[in-house]
């Protein structure tokens, strides 16, 4: 097998046999914040607050979990446990 053979050409026999002989390079998980929890998008918040994807986007666009919702373009992560806290600390003064 020549290494400059285009992917396409190669036989099933072949490609089987460099995937074996090409091992992925091993590495350790990253972890970031070790103890925090994370959900992604509005689904996510769904299950974590038990209410319909309506709900859990009122809940984000009322600006009371900014402090544990990070977005980019339309990728949504939200500190699951930061959230709970913000819910319950805005809960507390609207009584």
């Amino acid at each position: 097998m020549n290494l400059n053979t285009p992917l396409w050409q190669l036989t099933v026999g072949e490609f089987l046999e460099l995937q074996k002989r090409e091992s992925p390079v091993k590495q350790d998980p990253v972890v970031c914040n070790p103890g925090r929890t994370f959900v992604y998008g509005i689904s996510g918040l769904a299950n974590l607050l038990k209410c319909s994807k309506t709900t859990a986007q009122r809940v984000k666009n009322s600006g009371i979990i900014d402090k544990a919702t990070s977005q980019f373009g339309r990728k949504i992560a939200i500190d699951a446990n930061l959230a709970l806290e913000l819910i319950q600390k805005s809960k507390v003064k609207h009584r």
